[in-house]
């Protein structure tokens, strides 16, 4: 029932007139309060949560000191994160999980074929490293990379269609997991170590070229045994190039554990006359300012040095390993459960009031459907066709003929 207002003057309601012969100023609060829920169409329960939280700006955190060789200081042993970063870094990680989730889903259903190794477990290294660096520097990898190429600001679309194969792929279709590429990211690599040396050279063209930038050059523990790895080591050293050494450990080599394969297995000392640190790699803080030191050294003229991550992959080697066989479930599982850098980044948020639980819980929503929406794109989205097959040979080239499996077969090469 609706009670008629004279037009002569605005009158105050019956309501507006008991509170405020009742209760005096509150009855200002209460009339703003009115108008703004009039006016204002209602909010989510999410959002209204979420509005009625005090969150903090920023917090500080202490983190596991990095062991050291041939360094007086290392990275500093506390960090401060502020919450814009604390909800940008859990939002990759999570992504970068359910990504390779997704694509363990693809390949089981052979939609994903060949090789295919997997991330998850890794995300802090990734992570970590891309909050440290700028975009201008230079990351070189192995075939585990996926989580690197989406840091390094690929989408999920792109990695997923070229993971099936697809022209809307990076590599339009014709890199597949190993290989994989964006604007200074120089990809997955396939053969064991061979990329290291690679990654010398581009820090070797960063100095010819006096840019100040410097390259990340990445590898495994199982290729840290490799000969080439140690020539470049000794040619980085002799020429001083800003190249920054990162052996990701994750404990196994394919199937055989570090301790079986290595006389040595502090892998941040195996650069002998090259500095190195070792770091926690399931914190992502941890491995951000260590990223930042190592960065900062090898930028300043001092020469290479080296970074050992301490991380763990849950999947196999690949999705052809099962990866029990040599390593229990009750490992994977002691890892999830007390090292897991998802985790432990989510706790470190919600217990200093950096962000709530459902806070967190809307943005793994989020990442779901944006996970989702990549793969269906990855599997309707065409084949690249038989005649593009020779394209991109080299870049900046004039068209050519390419030879096929015969001399009467030819494609054509288009830059």
């Amino acid at each position: 029932m609706s009670r008629s207002v004279p037009s002569t003057a605005a009158q105050p309601s019956p309501w507006s007139r008991y509170w405020c012969s009742s209760y005096g100023s509150l009855n200002k609060m209460l009339l703003v309060v009115s108008r703004m829920m009039g006016s204002a169409s209602p909010k989510p329960a999410g959002e209204v949560l979420l509005a009625a939280r005090n969150f903090v700006n920023e917090a500080s955190f202490d983190i596991k000191k990095c062991a050291l060789h041939r360094l007086e200081e290392g990275p500093p042993v506390s960090a401060v994160l502020t919450r814009e970063e604390g909800l940008k870094y859990y939002k990759i990680m999570q992504t970068v999980r359910r990504m390779e989730l997704k694509a363990d889903q693809l390949y089981k259903q052979k939609v994903i074929r060949g090789f295919c190794h997997l991330y998850d477990g890794q995300e802090a290294c990734c992570v970590g490293i891309e909050a440290a660096i700028n975009p201008s520097d230079h990351v070189i990898t192995a075939y585990r990379a996926h989580g690197f190429t989406y840091a390094r600001g690929l989408s999920v679309r792109e990695i997923l269609a070229e993971l099936t194969g697809r022209r809307g792929g990076c590599a339009k279709g014709k890199g597949g997991s190993m290989h994989m590429y964006t604007k200074n990211f120089y990809g997955g690599n396939g053969i064991v170590g061979a990329q290291v040396p690679v990654g010398a050279g581009i820090a070797l063209a960063c100095k010819y070229k006096s840019t100040d930038e410097i390259c990340f050059t990445l590898y495994g523990d199982g290729a840290a045994n490799q000969g080439q790895i140690f020539e470049t080591y000794n040619m980085a050293a002799l020429w001083k190039l800003p190249c920054v050494f990162v052996c990701e450990n994750n404990r196994y080599g394919m199937g055989t554990s570090t301790e079986r394969a290595a006389a040595s297995t502090d892998y941040y000392r195996r650069g002998d006359f090259i500095p190195g640190i070792k770091v926690d790699g399931m914190d992502v803080l941890c491995v951000r300012e260590a990223t930042k030191f190592v960065a900062s050294y090898a930028r300043s003229g001092k020469g290479p040095i080296l970074m050992e991550l301490q991380t763990y992959r849950y999947h196999g080697h690949s999705m052809s390993d099962p990866g029990v066989s040599y390593r229990s479930r009750e490992e994977i599982k002691e890892v999830r459960n007390k090292s897991d850098p998802i985790m432990l980044h989510k706790n470190r948020m919600v217990n200093s009031k950096l962000a709530s639980i459902e806070e967190l819980k809307e943005i793994d929503i989020e990442v779901r459907k944006e996970i989702e929406d990549a793969a269906q794109f990855a599997t309707a989205d065409p084949e690249p066709p038989l005649e593009e097959l020779g394209y991109h040979v080299y870049s900046g080239q004039i068209s050519f003929d390419v030879r096929g499996v015969n001399q009467w077969i030819k494609y054509k090469s288009v830059c």
